[in-house]
């Protein structure tokens, strides 16, 4: 009895000693967070030079095919850390860093254009020796990923796009608007309140963060702000739309249906541009699904490679087979497109 009070007793004070870390020293506490994440989804920092002196900062795990993903803008490589941890038991995971973001090279006055950031991409894979890879984005990291494969079609296995920016012809979305209206970029943080209101902007389900590890979140949005707003400038004036028009790399879009930093409705447009791509819409979900929703988003993508390996009468079986369970999840068909959309 005394040795069970004993472990409860140690059990809360560690708790205590926990949430006392998350206050006192919050940047501490995030460092931790990130490394627990990082241990959990088998992935290990590293950090390459390539030749010209351009440093990358970048997470690997796992072993087989190569996975590269991008993140999206504003973010880092820890984006994905939720749901890597499902990836990493199937294929060579890598994670990088965008130059301009995180822990890679910020250099002032370079190229941040989709283009330019696949151009460095693609030099990063080659010297990692992962010269056809699997490609993943989120938001730029998606529309980075497109921009890769069109120019270098037959270097790109698949395609995994969330949300990608770049489908300029979509309708105007809630950041978009308020950006017209205001003049104000709601993606952009220029203080610690204003950070806090990118999370309600680009998530529909966050994850809890307390409000100390925030404020050491924003406070390096904050000091790349001048570079960031650079950087959306070239970004805005890009789209992918002509560049991808019947582009045959298999590719799984998935969006979330509540999305308030791009319209949904670029999904549509996106999949009909793309022959050989599927098109998962999630109920409830905001613009980072692998964030919100990261099972599920690792399900959904684990599924579409797995599909792509099938014999062609393993195919169709598969696919009565993978309707009949979705229907027991809860999940429907979005008619008009032929595609479906995933259970919330």
């Amino acid at each position: 009895m005394r040795v069970i009070k004993f472990i409860a007793l140690l059990l809360a004070a560690l708790v205590v000693a926990a949430i006392a870390l998350v206050y006192v020293a919050p940047e501490s506490a995030l460092r931790w967070a990130m490394a627990a994440e990082r241990q959990r989804a088998g992935l290990e920092r590293k950090e390459i030079e390539l030749p010209g002196g351009l440093k990358y900062v970048y997470l690997e795990g796992g072993k087989g095919e190569p996975l590269m993903l991008f993140h999206g803008f504003g973010a880092n490589k820890d984006n994905f850390n939720r749901v890597a941890q499902s990836l990493t038991p199937h294929w060579r995971v890598i994670v990088p860093d965008l130059v301009g973001f995180g822990e890679s090279a910020h250099p002032p006055e370079a190229d941040y254009s989709p283009s330019a950031q696949a151009e460095r991409l693609r030099a990063l894979a080659h010297a990692l020796g992962a010269a056809r890879p699997h490609l993943g984005g989120s938001s730029m990291g998606g529309h980075i990923a497109l921009a890769y494969a069109a120019r270098y079609p037959q270097e790109v296995k698949s395609l995994w796009l969330i949300s990608p920016a770049g489908v300029r012809s979509a309708p105007e979305s809630e950041a978009g608007k308020i950006l017209r209206e205001t003049g104000r970029n709601p993606l952009m943080a220029r203080s610690e309140a204003e950070f806090a209101q990118i999370f309600e902007i680009v998530m529909a389900e966050p994850p809890f963060v307390s409000g100390p590890m925030l404020d050491v979140l924003a406070r390096e949005r904050i000091r790349n702000a001048a570079l960031e707003e650079r950087i959306f400038q070239q970004l805005g004036g890009d789209s992918v739309e002509a560049r991808v028009a019947g582009l045959a790399t298999p590719a799984l879009i998935v969006w979330g249906e509540q999305d308030r930093a791009l319209n949904v409705a670029a999904a549509g447009i996106l999949h009909k541009l793309m022959p050989q791509s599927k098109l998962i819409v999630m109920p409830g979900i905001g613009h980072l699904p692998m964030i919100e929703r990261p099972q599920q988003s690792a399900e959904d993508y684990i599924g579409f490679r797995a599909v792509q390996y099938r014999p062609a009468r393993g195919r169709v079986a598969a696919a009565g087979t993978n309707r009949s369970s979705r229907r027991k999840s809860g999940s429907t068909m979005c008619r008009p497109c032929g595609s479906r959309r995933s259970p919330g």
